[in-house]
């Protein structure tokens, strides 16, 4: 039988593919990869400074990053490190395996100066060449805005 052709039945043949049930099943999982992404956060809880006009980094690798929470609790990524005294061998063991020496303190902003002091200095004993501090941009003022 040709295409476009009528069968027996009076009915034409179509030869294109139904799409419609794809595109629901994309839309659907879109939905659901849009709520769920937000969830998907990674890290520790830190309240951050707020700075103005601060420039963005941009990084090709996952970076290291230590983090204080408001209570004292150090950790790197996701693994708590009980104390300051331990930081150095574990950040020396994690770095050793990369190419960069390189990373971001995240400190609450409630923690006392002294304690980043203190992990500052542990950072750098264990030898890393660049330690940044992370910080988040501030929002601006709606009295401003509306001048």
């Amino acid at each position: 039988m040709e295409v476009g052709r009528r069968d027996s039945g009076g009915r034409r043949v179509l030869s294109q593919i139904n799409v419609t049930p794809f595109v629901d099943v994309m839309l659907v999982l879109l939905i659901i990869f849009m709520v769920t992404a937000p969830m998907m956060e990674t890290g520790v809880d830190v309240n951050l400074p707020e700075v103005t006009d601060a420039p963005t980094l941009e990084q090709a690798d996952e970076p290291v990053i230590v983090s204080i929470t408001r209570d004292g609790q150090i950790a790197v990524g996701h693994s708590r490190v009980e104390g300051v005294d331990k930081l150095v061998p574990v950040l020396r063991q994690i770095l050793s395996a990369r190419q960069k020496e390189e990373v971001f303190l995240e400190a609450d902003r409630d923690v006392a100066y002294g304690v980043v002091v203190q992990v500052m200095a542990a950072i750098k004993g264990a030898g890393v060449a660049k330690l940044g501090m992370v910080a988040q941009p501030q929002e601006k003022e709606r009295g401003r805005r509306d001048r």
